[in-house]
């Protein structure tokens, strides 16, 4: 099954990285987001199947992204990434509608993994 996922995350280097782990599995990427404001205004003009997501972001975290893409689109896919130690966040975006998390750093395996599950709990 190949996905068109839209990567949010306010480091360059991680949308890239995430870029390439997808692209590499023969998924689409669709788009990508700095910050949380814009990932809104992604997630309504490309209508993904997967969101990748970062908790801490500029502007607009990614639980306040998130809230208003399941608040438009309450079977949105998005999971949530975040870094080490940051467990309350993530039970927040667990709480908030995200169908699930990676914590950074990753293995690309385990992203392809969360990616497909989510994708085909639908």
């Amino acid at each position: 099954m190949s996905l068109k996922v839209l990567i949010v995350d306010d480091a360059l280097f991680m949308r890239n990285l995430l870029r390439g782990i997808f692209e590499g599995a023969g998924h689409r990427v669709v788009g990508e987001a700095g910050d949380g404001g814009e990932a809104v205004e992604k997630y309504r003009a490309l209508g993904p199947d997967l969101v990748m997501m970062d908790i801490v972001m500029p502007h607009k975290t990614g639980i306040e992204a998130l809230r208003e893409i399941i608040a438009a689109d309450p079977g949105a896919r998005v999971v949530m990434c975040s870094a080490l130690g940051q467990d309350a966040l993530v039970v927040e975006a667990v709480r908030s509608g995200a169908r699930d998390f990676i914590v950074k750093p990753f293995r690309d395996a385990q992203v392809l993994e969360v990616a497909q599950r989510v994708a085909r709990e639908g």
